[in-house]
Order: structure tokens, then sequence, then C-alpha cells
């Protein structure tokens, strides 16, 4: 589950950042003359009505050392004054970047449960650092907060229902064709032709490339996983279109060994399969080409 809350932070997490620092800026003053630890606390004061499931506020100078015990609606949490907290990852990030900084998901000292916390520099009128504002919130608490919306969430999971279905149905055909593919390649062992083999061979590829879409399929649509869309898209046209390639090649080498043997006048099909092959095998090189010139 926490592997799964995590994914989803990670799906989320500009969105999440976006509204996180939407609050900050517009509660907390910055960059106007007198920076002082009781502006930030009356701005905390509102962002309080707006963000109600949080663990912790505090300030830190611009040292990084906690000035004053943590605000909270639980006592326990109201700790902290005088803490060095230098060597946090939001800390360090927010001072280098000169703006508004949301950590990743990490174990909390005051509970031990995944939390992430929202930070923003505060200077004066001179653009000096004064403070660092902050806020805690649970992984929970920040999934909850910018949830979707009911009708979109269970639109989402009658999409992963459909894909599941058609994966589902493309891997059973993908297994009809590798069981056939192998079953006339074993059921001829005594007695193998040379057709039988490339007929095995065309089969089991096309099963392949099936299986291979199945399988990007699945993990992006159903299981969520979150590669880089370009990469994914770019490695799964690759291989399914080279799968299909290998499989026309096969199929025209085939024929060129049969209609030499039984119909030569036929051979101008195998020659005309052999230069859409060719055709194919261009477009490939020309779409390869075109996608390492974007990424450069």
């Amino acid at each position: 589950m926490v592997i799964k809350d995590i994914q989803r932070f990670s799906d989320v997490r500009y969105k999440a950042r976006a509204y996180l620092c939407y609050i900050f800026e517009r509660n907390i003053p910055n960059r106007l003359p007198g920076a002082n630890l009781q502006n930030i606390k009356d701005g905390f004061d509102k962002v309080v009505h707006e963000i109600e499931n949080f663990d912790a506020f505090y300030i830190l100078d611009k040292n990084g050392v906690q000035v004053e015990n943590a605000l909270s609606a639980k006592k326990e949490y109201c700790v902290g004054a005088g803490e060095n907290r230098a060597n946090k990852a939001y800390y360090y990030s927010t001072v280098k970047l000169r703006r508004f900084f949301l950590s990743d998901p990490y174990p909390s000292v005051l509970d031990g449960k995944l939390c992430v916390t929202a930070s923003m520099p505060v200077y004066n009128e001179k653009n000096e650092l004064k403070f660092i504002a902050c806020i805690d919130i649970s992984l929970e608490n920040i999934l909850s907060i910018v949830d979707s919306g009911g009708i979109e969430r269970h639109f989402g999971n009658f999409l992963k229902s459909v894909y599941t279905l058609f994966c589902g149905s493309l891997f059973m055909i993908c297994a009809f064709l590798f069981w056939h593919g192998v079953k006339s390649f074993i059921s001829h062992t005594s007695n193998i032709q040379i057709e039988q083999i490339f007929e095995s061979t065309i089969i089991l590829t096309l099963a392949l490339a099936i299986f291979d879409l199945v399988k990007t399929i699945f993990e992006e649509e159903v299981m969520g996983k979150n590669h880089d869309e370009t990469s994914v898209v770019y490695k799964t046209m690759v291989r399914f279109i080279g799968s299909i390639i290998i499989a026309l090649a096969i199929e025209a080498l085939m024929l060129v060994f049969k209609f030499a043997i039984t119909s030569p006048e036929n051979i101008i099909n195998a020659i005309y399969l052999i230069g859409g092959v060719a055709l194919l095998m261009v477009a490939l090189s020309i779409y390869l080409i075109s996608v390492k010139k974007q990424d450069r």
C-alpha cells in the first residue's frame, strides 16, 4: 500500500505543489518591509482554514534553525524549538531554488509515518532571506487534498477494466498463436519441411509482437507505471514494427523459395512483398532518426 501511495503522489505531485504554493503565496506576506514572525503566524492562521489536515507548521531562520515550537492541533507535535534543520532536503532545496518547494515523501519524526514538507522562503523588501515557512502533511492527507473527484475516479477505474479486458483478449490470441506455432513444429518433427519451419517462425514472431504490446498496455494503463511517455511509445513502436518486419521478411523469403520451385511466373508477388518490407524498414529508419534528433 505504501508503494502504491508513493506512486500516486508521483502522479499528482505537480498538482499538489501548485495548490500549496498558491495557498502559501496568497496568505503569507513575502518581499515586504518588516518581515517578522508575527506576520508569518498570521498567515498560518489563514492557511489553517484552507488546509485542515496538516501535521505541523513551523518557521526556520535563514540558517535552518527552528525559531519556535511547531504549531499543531496535536499538543505532542508542538515541539522543535531550536532544532537545526539545515541538513534537511527541504531546507537547502528551498534556499538553493529561492522558491516554494515540495519534498519527496519521508518518515516523519513526529509519528514515523510518511509525510511531505512544503516550504517557502520569506524575504524582506531588500530581497534578503529572513525565514522559511514550513508545513508537514502526511502522505495520506496530501493525497486526499488533491484527490480527483468521484466521477473522474470511477471513470479511471472503468478505463482500467476495459484495458484489462482488451489485454486479456490479446493475450489469449497471443497464447493461441504460440500454441499453434509450437504445435505445428512439434507435430512434424519426424518429417519436417523448410516451409513448416518458416510458418512456425512467422507465427511465433507475431505472438511475440502481440505479447510485447499487451505488456506495455497493461503496465501503463492498468498498473499505472509512469514511465517516460516518449520513451515508452518509442520502444513499443520499434519492437512492434520490428517484429512485423521480421515476420513479413520471413514470409517473403518463403514465397521466393516456393514460387522459384513451383510457379516461377508468380515470383513477382514475392518481390512486391520484399519491396513492402523494404519500405517499412525505410519508414522505421526515418522514425528512429527523427526521434534521436528530438532528444538532442
